[in-house]
């Protein structure tokens, strides 16, 4: 497969935690906390710009709009980082992201409910693109996130075998009931500062180069449906000694 454009990776804020991808089904899935806020980080890993389109809930991140890949995102650099904190609401600030439950979820709350649970991105190239021979700056790697590519060849309009139309009933059901089970959403949290500008940006192609989708819900919920293992050692083992349990140096008593 090939390599993603765009790394996505998801930060607890609360406990300043990047949270554990689990692969179900085909599926990278993460555990929220109930009231946690969080960061969608985007890695560019390429040696050019990239526009990417931001989907939290089916609901496009700096519009609000239904989500559409033709729709605004963020451009990045090459091999640029950036953390996305919540819903643009306008040039200079943020509504936090934050992990709850799906009636009080932003989607919910807009009328659009049946996409709560996934956060995805599509990535599109630069028409003009500028490289730069410079290797890319030391960064911490992190699992690569499932990418999700058209069969090559249902895009030449090869016929799909019989089989194919049986499994793709069995995973809208699949589908359907995952939703049905979905607890947790994301909700439109206190305005936090996070400026940034305009730039030009003219798509390579109408199609992006890159789609990836990554679930999310409740660990509980996940526990439930086999996503998780029930008994993981960060859960039963939290009161064991951590050698780096987070934090800055506070002052001593009486200091």
């Amino acid at each position: 497969m090939q390599a993603s454009l765009v790394d996505v990776d998801v930060i607890d804020r609360d406990r300043g935690d990047w949270l554990e991808q689990f692969r179900h089904r085909g599926q990278p899935w993460i555990a929220g906390e109930p009231g946690h806020r969080y960061a969608v980080r985007l890695t560019n890993s390429s040696g050019e710009r990239v526009l990417v389109v931001l989907s939290i809930d089916g609901v496009n991140a700096v519009t609000g709009q239904t989500a559409h890949p033709s729709q605004a995102g963020y451009v990045l650099e090459p091999w640029q980082s950036t953390e996305i904190n919540g819903w643009r609401k306008s040039m200079d600030d943020v509504a936090q992201f934050v992990f709850t439950d799906l009636p009080d979820s932003y989607a919910a709350r807009t009328g659009r409910p049946d996409n709560v649970g996934v956060i995805g991105v599509a990535v599109f190239t630069e028409a003009r693109t500028y490289y730069y021979p410079q290797p890319a700056p030391i960064y911490q790697p992190r699992n690569a996130p499932g990418t999700y590519e058209r069969d090559a060849a249902a895009s030449d309009g090869a016929a799909a075998p019989p089989s194919a139309a049986s499994s793709a009933r069995a995973d809208k059901a699949i589908a359907r009931e995952e939703a049905r089970q979905q607890s947790l959403g994301t909700g439109h949290g206190a305005r936090e500062w996070s400026p940034v500008s305009h730039t030009g940006f003219e798509r390579a192609s109408r199609s992006p180069a890159q789609v990836t989708q990554l679930r999310y819900d409740d660990y509980y919920a996940l526990v439930a449906r086999g996503v998780v293992p029930r008994y993981r050692r960060d859960r039963w083992n939290e009161d064991a000694p951590h050698a780096f349990p987070g934090g800055f140096v506070a002052d001593p008593p009486g200091w």
